[in-house]
C-alpha cells in the first residue's frame, strides 16, 4: 500500500482534512536521482529500474519529519529519572541545579568531536526508526562559546547524515546561574552577542525561547524573537508546557513558525492560533516521561487547526527519538486517529520545518524519503502494536 499520496502544493493539513489518507493499493513507485519520479498501480506498464524492492504486504509511507529535538547533548540524565521516581518535580530538580543546567555543565566540558560522534549515533538510530528529516536545537550551552559549539556541530552533521537537518538557536533555554541576578544582562548577551555571530556564520534557521513560568517571560520572549527577526532568523518557541504562560500568544505575536508543547492551553490559545499561520506542535512522549498532561490534540484538530507531532528527543524529559511510539501515544492518550497521527509527523512535520517542497508526502518531484514497514494489513497496526519494531527499511537520498 502506497500513501498518503498528495498533489503538489499540499503543504499542511488542518481540521477534518487531517483524517484524509489517499492511498494506492497494488502500487509501484519510481525513484530517480533521489527524487520521486512517478508512481502508479501494477496494472499499468511498469518503468524500467536498476533495482527493484519488493514491498508486497507492506506499507510505503513518507519518512517521518521530527520538527522538535535537542539531539546534540553530552550525557544522559538517568540520575534525575530516579529523583522523579522518588517524588521530585521537574521544577524542583531544575531549581536544585538539575535539568537544563545539568546538561549545560556536561556539554561545556565536552569537546566538539565528542558531541559530533554521539549525535551521529543518534541520527543513525532515528533513521533506522523511520525519520528522514529532523530539527535540532542548541540550548545546552548557555555561554557564547558553548552555544556556538553546538550550532557548529549541527552544521557539520548536515554533511554527514542523509537526514534533512534544520538548526535552531535556543540560547534562551534557561538562565545560567551566573546571571540569576542579572536577567537583562543574559538577554542582552543573546541579542547583542550570540545572535549577530550566529547570523554572521549562518548557523541557525530558527530562534527558540523557553517561554515558561520560571524560565523566560512573554515580554523577554518578545525582545529575543524581535532581535532574531532583524537577522531573518524565524521564531519557534516552547510554550505552555508547565502552565498557561502566555507563550502561545507570544509565538503568534512574533509570527513564530510553531509553538511547541501545549500541555496547558485553553480556548483562548486555540482561538489565538486560529487567527495565525503558527503551527501547534505536541510532544506526547515528553508528557509520558514526565507524567504531565497531554496536549489536547483532539480539541486542536476539532477546532480546525493543523497539528504537528514531534519527539522532543533530549536527555532530560524525553530520552527517545522513536516516532512510532509518539504515534501510539497520540492515538491512545490524545485520541487521534492513526491517519491524523501519521499526517502530523509527515506533511505537517515538514511544514513545521519549512521543507514541504522536499519531504513529508509521496508527491512527484519531492525527495524519495520513504519508509517500508514490515508486513501489516492495516495502517492502524503501526500505532496499535506499540512495543514492536515495525519499520523494515528507511530509504533516503545519498549525501550530496
Amino acid at each position: 500500500m502506497l500513501g498518503p499520496v498528495w498533489p503538489d502544493g499540499t503543504d499542511r493539513l488542518a481540521g477534518k482534512d487531517m483524517n484524509l489518507f489517499p492511498t494506492l493499493s497494488n502500487a509501484w513507485l519510481l525513484s530517480e536521482n533521489g527524487r520521486i519520479a512517478a508512481y502508479g498501480t501494477m496494472d499499468q506498464e511498469l518503468p524500467e529500474a536498476d533495482e527493484v524492492i519488493d514491498a508486497t504486504g507492506r506499507w510505503v509511507l513518507p519518512a517521518f519529519c521530527d520538527s522538535h529535538t535537542h539531539l546534540v547533548f553530552a550525557r544522559s540524565r538517568e540520575e534525575e529519572f530516579e529523583m522523579r521516581i522518588r517524588g521530585r518535580s521537574y521544577e524542583e530538580i531544575a531549581a536544585a541545579g538539575g535539568g537544563i543546567l545539568n546538561s549545560a555543565r556536561k556539554l561545556q566540558q565536552a569537546s566538539a568531536d565528542e558531541l559530533e560522534a554521539s549525535a551521529l549515533e543518534r541520527l543513525a538510530e532515528i533513521e533506522r526508526m523511520g525519520t528522514g528529516a529532523v530539527e535540532i536545537k542548541s540550548g545546552y550551552g548557555l555561554t557564547v562559546d558553548a552555544e556556538l559549539k553546538i550550532l557548529r556541530v549541527i552544521q557539520k552533521l548536515r554533511s554527514q547524515s542523509r537526514l534533512i537537518i534544520r538548526s535552531t538557536f535556543l540560547g534562551a533555554h534557561a538562565l545560567p546561574l551566573e546571571y540569576r541576578q542579572d536577567r537583562n544582562g543574559y538577554i542582552k548577551l543573546i541579542t547583542d552577542v550570540m545572535l549577530p555571530q550566529i547570523a554572521d556564520e549562518g548557523l541557525a534557521d530558527y530562534c527558540d525561547v523557553f517561554c515558561e513560568n520560571g524560565f523566560f517571560t512573554p515580554e523577554e520572549t518578545d525582545t529575543i524573537l524581535q532581535a532574531a527577526w532583524k537577522y531573518d532568523i524565524a521564531p519557534r518557541i516552547h510554550a505552555n508546557q508547565l502552565a498557561v504562560s502566555g507563550g502561545v500568544q507570544a509565538g503568534v505575536r512574533n509570527n513564530a513558525i510553531s509553538v511547541d508543547h501545549l500541555e496547558h492551553i485553553t480556548r483562548n490559545e486555540i482561538d489565538c492560533l486560529l487567527d495565525s499561520n503558527t503551527l501547534p506542535t505536541a510532544l506526547p512522549s515528553c508528557s509520558f516521561f514526565l507524567n504531565l498532561p497531554y496536549a489536547p490534540g483532539r480539541d486542536i484538530i476539532d477546532a480546525g487547526l493543523p497539528l504537528v507531532l514531534a519527539t522532543d528527543y533530549n536527555p532530560g524529559s524525553t530520552p527517545s527519538g522513536k516516532i512510532p511510539f509518539v504515534l501510539s501515544l497520540a492515538c491512545i492518550k490524545m485520541r487521534l486517529t492513526p491517519e491524523e497521527a501519521i499526517n502530523a509527523v509527515t506533511v505537517n512535520g515538514a511544514a513545521a520545518m519549512q521543507i514541504s517542497d522536499r519531504a513529508g508526502s509521496i508527491t512527484a518531484g519531492k525527495d524519495a524519503r520513504l519508509i517500508i514497514t514490515r508486513p501489516m494489513e492495516h495502517l492502524a497496526y503501526l500505532p496499535y502494536a506499540f512495543g514492536g519494531d515495525h519499520i523494515e527499511r528507511t530509504i533516503l537520498p545519498t549525501i550530496s
